[in-house]
């Protein structure tokens, strides 16, 4: 700790994640809403998902949950904003990117299941999804930094997509690939 004092605490490893704030020509963000049972009820969220892989490429990753889940490809990418969600019990730490010039290609024809089976895509203004945000429509943390990011950056670009990423877990999945 500071100072040189040893304390307990107890840590939740993860993965790591991504999301991806995906907008169009019209400045509009790609939003889905589904399920989450923790909080039992749907969210409205940016498509994102884990980093299921050790030494995964969080940008292939990206780009892979936004096909998955909105059936969206990019051909820009930019940084947006890293989020530490809960510092204080893990060390989940997720980068979402800033994704433009969007393409339609239709979500993989691969079954899905759980939260991913029923989702809903809709496109929404940022400003519409600032005023969710502030309105309490949103509450998801990754989401809501987003969002408000997207606005501060007022059509600007993001980071360089190899920007440092200095908070990102990797103890979890490293002890995953060595199956211990």
């Amino acid at each position: 700790m500071p100072g040189g004092r040893v304390a307990a605490r107890e840590v939740t490893e993860h993965l790591g994640a991504v999301a991806v704030a995906a907008m169009d020509a019209d400045g509009r963000l790609m939003m889905i809403y589904q399920y989450r049972h923790p909080v039992g009820r749907r969210l409205w969220e940016l498509p994102a998902g884990l980093l299921d892989a050790a030494g995964e490429d969080p940008l292939a990753a990206a780009q892979r949950e936004l096909t998955e889940e909105t059936g969206l490809t990019a051909t820009d990418w930019s940084v947006l904003v890293d989020v530490a969600p809960s510092p204080g019990f893990s060390d989940e730490s997720v980068r979402v990117y800033l994704a433009r010039d969007v393409t339609e290609v239709g979500r993989p024809s691969t079954d899905l299941d759980d939260e991913e089976a029923d989702l809903q895509t809709r496109w929404v203004s940022l400003p519409v999804a600032v005023r969710m945000v502030l309105d309490g429509k949103i509450v998801n943390g990754v989401t809501a930094a987003a969002v408000l990011a997207a606005h501060a950056l007022a059509g600007g670009a993001g980071r360089a997509v190899d920007a440092p990423w200095p908070d990102r877990p990797t103890r979890f999945a490293e002890r995953r690939a060595a199956g211990s």
